[in-house]
């Protein structure tokens, strides 16, 4: 680049400046599209954004931007910092300044420290926080807080903050509304069934006291249709379930039921079962909540009916079979209900989005690689040429002065080809 990249390096907050968790990029193009490679300062090879002895100072990565082997600096996000990215692609005309009102609306929300993006059609925002679980990007907007460098360009957005603020309570906002998109979600997935709504219970668990003490409730639940399926698990048994986590879905459903949605007593009860383990007080979210808590929360939100006392109905299923289930299944096929299909669906939905997030990251290192090596290719090859050219001279001498070219080459070495 003819123009440094960043005009004035003070704009950019010195949350940021004073951490050595930077790299410089060059673009390249790849496929025919323009690409940032990410380099080592100083060095000029390839840098990663998992490796911290590829990194440096703000200082030396803005010193090398000044040589012809790097167009800007990068920041790198890694596990022991507590800043979040938040990315806003293609919301923004150069040209008129028009911007999205999506882009607006999260600028507006997260009021941190915004910066114009190096193709400036778009905007990154920095913050600190912590990103929450999930799928990390939606569309043109996505979020990282880890392995993952960002262009920096010093280009702030007026009014908005110069320091890199904390703002967890919006970045969550924002992840649920803009990325994962839980109301979208749900509603997909309603119209996969058909139009039936998980959500709708027959008997709502708010109008129900279901006052049941432990032991009168586990021998009701004993005593139900549905009993093996409860036994198995009240024992620990995951039989017929992909992951334990499913497992825990299903009885805390069960519990649900027979609670009457009472998550105090629900807690107390799954505690007593042979499914608890140390992960059920593990915290897993940015608000707090440990994986027990939120397990217990998408029971009772996805149970579509409640055990009533006063409708002397001691059997009933809180879920039933699903719908592709008929008339004379197995139990072992009953007890695959609406709301286990949802929980695995939502577990696939979040493997598929890690691995498409490590696929991700693994392309772009493979494209850094093959540009490195293009580049080192180029390199020996001129270096080769060079040599060549340097023999050849030195066989011309030789030959004209009938001398050993070996120490004529030699003395060039140390006088510089001047004759004595």
């Amino acid at each position: 680049m003819s123009e440094p990249m960043i005009g004035e390096p003070e704009a950019i907050p010195e949350t940021l400046r004073e951490r050595d968790q930077w790299v410089c990029w060059r673009e390249e193009e790849r496929d025919g599209k323009p690409t940032k490679i990410p380099v080592t300062p100083g060095a000029g090879g390839f840098a990663s954004a998992t490796e911290s002895e590829t990194w440096a100072s703000f200082g030396a990565a803005l010193d090398y931007t000044e040589t012809e082997y790097a167009d800007g600096v990068g920041f790198v996000f890694t596990d022991d910092d507590p800043i979040v990215g938040v990315d806003l692609d293609d919301c923004r005309d150069p040209e008129t300044d028009d911007v999205d009102d999506a882009a607006l609306d999260i600028i507006r929300r997260l009021d941190s420290y915004t910066e114009v993006s190096p193709s400036g059609t778009g905007y990154h925002v920095l913050i600190t926080g912590e990103l929450p679980d999930g799928r990390n990007r939606r569309g043109s907007v996505e979020l990282y807080d880890t392995a993952r460098f960002f262009t920096v360009t010093g280009d702030h957005v007026e009014r908005t903050p110069t320091r890199v603020a904390r703002r967890q309570d919006a970045v969550t906002a924002i992840h649920r509304e803009y990325v994962q998109d839980t109301e979208r979600d749900t509603a997909s997935e309603s119209e996969q069934r058909g139009g039936a709504d998980p959500r709708s219970p027959t008997t709502d668990a708010a109008d129900v006291d279901v006052d049941l003490e432990d032991e009168d409730l586990l021998e009701k639940a004993r005593n139900a249709s549905n009993s093996e399926k409860f036994e198995r698990l009240w024992n620990g048994n995951t039989v017929g379930y992909d992951s334990q986590s499913e497992a825990d879905m299903a009885l805390c459903c069960l519990l649900a039921f027979w609670t009457g949605g009472d998550q105090t007593q629900m807690e107390q009860l799954f505690r007593q079962s042979g499914l608890i383990r140390e992960k059920w007080d593990e915290v897993h979210y940015a608000d707090g909540s440990t994986y027990g808590e939120k397990t217990i929360e998408r029971a009772i939100a996805t149970t579509s009916e409640f055990y009533d006392p006063d409708a002397g109905d001691d059997t009933a299923d809180p879920h039933g079979p699903p719908d592709r289930v008929t008339a004379g299944s197995t139990p072992d096929e009953a007890d695959r209900s609406r709301t286990y299909l949802a929980e695995k669906n939502r577990l696939l939905s979040e493997r598929v989005d890690e691995l498409e997030a490590t696929l991700e990251q693994k392309t772009e290192r493979i494209e850094t690689l093959e540009a490195e090596i293009e580049r080192l290719t180029d390199e020996l090859a001129a270096r080769d040429g060079e040599t060549e050219q340097s023999q050849e001279e030195d066989s011309g001498t030789a030959s004209e002065t009938g001398d050993d070219p070996e120490p004529a080459s030699m003395l060039r070495r140390f006088f510089g080809g001047r004759s004595e």
